[in-house]
């Protein structure tokens, strides 16, 4: 079964903050993939395909409102529907 037409084009940057003027609900409703440095990372809350960086959290840092603190990983950038 392929639900190819029914599903949006990835964004070149994409956010799961809801507060992030990056992020696209339509994207999140289906199963998205990400692939950086030839590796596929399950930890990654935001990107940029064009810039190649990827964010993550670090470890159980926390920012002073309580967030994830991130930091940015320089790489290629690969983003896929599974």
């Amino acid at each position: 079964m392929n639900d190819t037409t029914s599903r949006p084009a990835l964004p070149d940057r994409l956010a799961i903050d809801t507060r992030s003027p990056y992020h696209v609900a339509a994207v999140f409703q289906h199963d998205i993939g990400i692939r950086f440095n030839d590796k596929e990372r399950f930890d990654v809350a935001e990107y940029c395909i064009s810039e190649g960086w990827v964010k993550v959290p670090s470890a159980k840092t926390l920012d002073r409102k309580g967030q994830p603190l991130l930091i940015q990983l320089k790489g290629r950038v690969e983003v896929f529907y599974k």
